[in-house]
C-alpha cells in the first residue's frame, strides 16, 4: 500500500494528472480570464486534507498557485502544508512552463522546490539541496518535454475534445523536482457524480503511476502501488473539462476528494 506521505505526493501530483491535452484531436480554446477550485478530502467521515487552485489567464501567459494541507486523521501521519506557484506562456495548441516551485510550510526545512524550463527540458533548482536526487537521478533525456504538476492540470481544462471516449487516454511525463515519472490514462466511462461544487455526468478517468527515476530506496511505487489507479471524474464546465472528483486507496483506506467550489469566467466575478 502507499504509504500517506506517497499519497499525499502522488494526490498533488495527481491534480496534475487531469491536466495534459491527452488527445492528439485536442484543439486549443480561449481560456477564461480565471478558473479556481477549491476540494476537501476524507476517509470516510474523517476529514485529511483541503486543496485549492486559482489560475489566471492574460496576453498569451498564464500564471497559478495551488495548495495542499493535511488535517485530522493524515496529520497523524504526515504533516502537510503545500503551496505551489507555476508560470509561462500559451502557444496555440499547449502551455509552456516558465518557472514552477512549491514549499511545504509544515517542515522544519523551509526547502523551495523549483523547476526551471529552460529549452524545455524541466531542470531542478531545489535550496538547500536534497541529500539525494535519487537513485539513479533524471537525467536530461529524461525531464526533456516533462511538465510540473499545476501546468498540466490547467491543459485539460483548455482543450475541446472532438470525442468524449478521447478524454483521458495517452500517458504524461511528470517530473515534480525530483521524481520523474509517467501517467498512464484510461478511460472508464461516463458516470454521475454529485459534489458541493458540482453534480451531473463526468467522464471517469484511471491514472496509473509509472516511475522512471530519481527515487531513494523504499520510495519507488512497488507492483500492488503501480496497478492500483487512482481514479479522477473530468465534468464538461464552460466547454472545459474539470475535476470534480479524485479517489485513491490508501494504507488507512479509501480516500476521496470532492469538489467544493468551482468557478471558470470573468476575473471581475
Amino acid at each position: 500500500m502507499l504509504t500517506v506521505s506517497n499519497y499525499a505526493r502522488l494526490t498533488f501530483a495527481t491534480l496534475a494528472v487531469a491536466g495534459c491535452p491527452l488527445a492528439a484531436s485536442a484543439q486549443s480554446v480561449e481560456p477564461p480570464q480565471q478558473i479556481y477550485a477549491q476540494y476537501s478530502g476524507s476517509v470516510l467521515i474523517l476529514k485529511v486534507a483541503d486543496i485549492s487552485l486559482s489560475a489566471a489567464f492574460q496576453d498569451g501567459t498564464y500564471s497559478a498557485a495551488a495548495t495542499f494541507e493535511s488535517g485530522g486523521l493524515l496529520r497523524w501521519f504526515d504533516d502537510t502544508n503545500i503551496e505551489a506557484t507555476t508560470s509561462g506562456y500559451r502557444a496555440p495548441d499547449s502551455l509552456r512552463p516558465y518557472r514552477y516551485e512549491h514549499v511545504n510550510h509544515a517542515s522544519n526545512k523551509g526547502r523551495v522546490v523549483g523547476i526551471n524550463f529552460d529549452d524545455g527540458v524541466a531542470m531542478p533548482d531545489v535550496q538547500p539541496p536534497f541529500g539525494s536526487m535519487g537513485e539513479p537521478p533524471a537525467n536530461d533525456e529524461e525531464r526533456a518535454g516533462a511538465l510540473d504538476p499545476i501546468s498540466t492540470l490547467l491543459g485539460l481544462m483548455l482543450s475541446i475534445q472532438s470525442d468524449d471516449a478521447d478524454i483521458c487516454q495517452g500517458r504524461l511525463p511528470v517530473f515534480d523536482g525530483k521524481a520523474r515519472y509517467d501517467l498512464r490514462f484510461n478511460n472508464a466511462g461516463p458516470d454521475d457524480v454529485r459534489t458541493r461544487g458540482w453534480s451531473g455526468e463526468a467522464i471517469r478517468c484511471q491514472a496509473f503511476i509509472e516511475p522512471i527515476s530519481g527515487y531513494d530506496e523504499g520510495d519507488r511505487p512497488d507492483e500492488q502501488e503501480t496497478n492500483r489507479p487512482v481514479t479522477i471524474w473530468l465534468a464538461p464546465i464552460e466547454s472545459v473539462y474539470v475535476p470534480v472528483r479524485f479517489r485513491a486507496q490508501t494504507r488507512i483506506g479509501s480516500i476521496n476528494i470532492t469538489a467544493t467550489q468551482l468557478y471558470a469566467g470573468d476575473a471581475s466575478q
